[in-house]
């Protein structure tokens, strides 16, 4: 079995250039694709899990840090939704081949759910480029999906929103770590440019949500709305009724797993 192999590939350009690291295991289709979370990096609990069932069942598996976390190059502060879609797109073209199952956790199920309709819009690969990375299966897991507007400014209050509009951010206080981070005004206005809640979502593919209703950063209704934006896919929305935000415990972990073994 090929052991994973760490890589740096070289996204954008002139003062947008950054070296964004990947960890890439060959083996069989459909590949796994590993979205990580805001602030969160590929070496987290459930990117770990995938890759070692991945490893077990000798399929291919690719993870990343996008621009500004983890191992990869540029400033997080620098960082947008589009920019992080550049990334995810990026590593799919020159890391992954044929179909694939995106696995995207908080916003890395918004940036799955971007990245299908990006791929939906070029044209469809030839014969001869059957090896062309594809999306065939979603597996979302607590999806943050529009979570700069729906769950960051409209929940703002007005000091907040003040603050961001003079200054260009604001330092948020966390619950996973001591230190706050920024949420940068640039953030929040270039992800109006991405809402996906506003009309319909065709992936074309089956989707797989897994969502903990005691989450206190994307509540389980967020994701029942999600759901009735969905216009003709398969979609299965588990609810997890004791689950948190991160649904990291081992009974977590092995519904993840169930769901990417779906595919």
């Amino acid at each position: 079995m090929n052991d994973v192999c760490l890589k740096f590939l070289q996204v954008g350009t002139d003062k947008a250039a950054r070296r964004i690291a990947v960890r890439r295991r060959e083996g069989a289709a459909p590949g796994l694709l590993w979205l990580g979370g805001f602030k969160s990096d590929m070496q987290g609990i459930k990117a770990e899990a995938l890759d070692r069932w991945a490893r077990e069942h000798g399929r291919a598996v690719t993870r990343f840090d996008y621009s500004g976390h983890g191992e990869s190059g540029g400033d997080f502060t620098d960082g947008t939704i589009g920019r992080w879609l550049e990334d995810s797109l990026a590593v799919l073209d020159a890391c992954c081949r044929g179909p694939q199952i995106a696995i995207g956790s908080s916003m890395g199920g918004w940036l799955a759910l971007l990245m299908t309709r990006e791929l939906a819009r070029r044209a469809q690969p030839a014969a001869a480029e059957i090896a062309a990375p594809h999306v065939t299966g979603l597996v979302l897991i607590a999806p943050a999906v529009d979570f700069t507007e729906e769950l960051m400014w409209k929940r703002f209050p007005p000091d907040v929103k003040r603050e961001m509009e003079l200054t260009g951010s604001w330092q948020r206080p966390s619950q996973y770590s001591d230190e706050p981070y920024p949420i940068t005004r640039r953030l929040i206005e270039e992800g109006r440019n991405h809402l996906l809640l506003g009309g319909m979502i065709e992936t074309g593919c089956p989707v797989r949500i897994l969502q903990g209703v005691q989450d206190p950063d994307v509540p389980w209704q967020h994701a029942v709305e999600l759901v009735s934006r969905f216009a003709r896919d398969d979609v299965v929305l588990t609810m997890v009724k004791d689950g948190d935000h991160r649904l990291s415990r081992p009974e977590d972990i092995e519904r993840m797993l169930a769901a990417v073994a779906e595919f």
